[in-house]
């Protein structure tokens, strides 16, 4: 049975991880601001079972304090999945100072904490994961979401930095998803939204939370051992061409300038 902390697992992605790493007899601690809706379970909870530590990941000594009581309690940290996370839709011309700083503060802030203070222990017992939640918005330029997109990107670097730092002792990677259909999508996006970001992605829907759940077992298990620093894209083909499921445009091929235009086309 191995111990794992993910932060945000009261509901969506990491929601799903913690319930996917419980039903393979680990015991999950959910690090997250908001109380889950199910009972939790005692810090010192046997295999398959999720506890509960109220914690808002953008208080530095908050998580450390967190961090600390987890070890304390199993006696080992096997298993950090970093996913709590805000997203602020806005324009750049409208954005406030508390939009950014919240956005960077839990984002990057709250990952860079999770990490950094289970890191030690981990190098002390000789082994660990440390995992975390990009996205594609990371490595795009998609509009009305500058602070995520940067954070995200960000937290992309600090895959790789730790990577470099750590090993050979300790993995890092980071999953990096595209369309979620989580709660957070959902307050953002009407249904017609959803159905046009649909239309934009290869796969034609959003993935589950679910499938996110998976990559994130894989890459924690004894199959993934010889990767770290990398990011693990899970988009749907969002990302495969040029047009990004934000951006207006056909998918279907379209004609060189030096080919004949279809009928009817100019």
């Amino acid at each position: 049975m191995r111990t794992v902390i993910v932060s945000g697992a009261s509901s969506g992605i990491g929601k799903a991880t913690a319930e996917r790493f419980a039903a393979s007899g680990d015991h999950v601690v959910n690090l997250d601001v908001s109380k889950p809706g199910a009972p939790a379970a005692d810090l010192d909870g046997g295999p398959g079972t999720v506890s509960f530590l109220q914690v808002d990941v953008a208080d530095w000594q908050a998580v450390k304090e967190a961090v600390d009581a987890v070890h304390a309690a199993r006696g080992g940290l096997d298993v950090v999945i970093a996913n709590a996370g805000i997203s602020i839709r806005s324009s750049v011309l409208e954005l406030t100072e508390a939009d950014v700083r919240r956005a960077v503060d839990v984002n990057l802030v709250g990952v860079l904490a999770l990490w950094r203070h289970s890191a030690p222990y981990m190098l002390a017992q000789g082994h660990g994961v440390l995992l975390a939640t990009a996205s594609v918005n990371g490595s795009r330029g998609y509009p009305l979401y500058a602070p995520y997109n940067a954070t995200k990107a960000g937290v992309a670097s600090l895959c790789q930095t730790f990577a470099m730092e750590l090993s050979p002792l300790v993995r890092t990677a980071c999953v990096t998803p595209g369309a979620v259909l989580t709660p957070m999508q959902r307050a953002e996006y009407t249904d017609a939204m959803l159905d046009e970001v649909n239309e934009r992605i290869p796969a034609r829907r959003h993935a589950s939370p679910e499938e996110i759940a998976g990559v994130f077992h894989f890459l924690a298990s004894d199959q993934a051992t010889f990767v770290t620093g990398q990011e693990f894209v899970v988009d749907g083909g969002e990302t495969a061409g040029a047009t990004t499921a934000f951006f207006p445009g056909p998918l279907a091929p379209q004609p060189r300038p030096d080919q004949d235009a279809p009928e009817g086309g100019k």
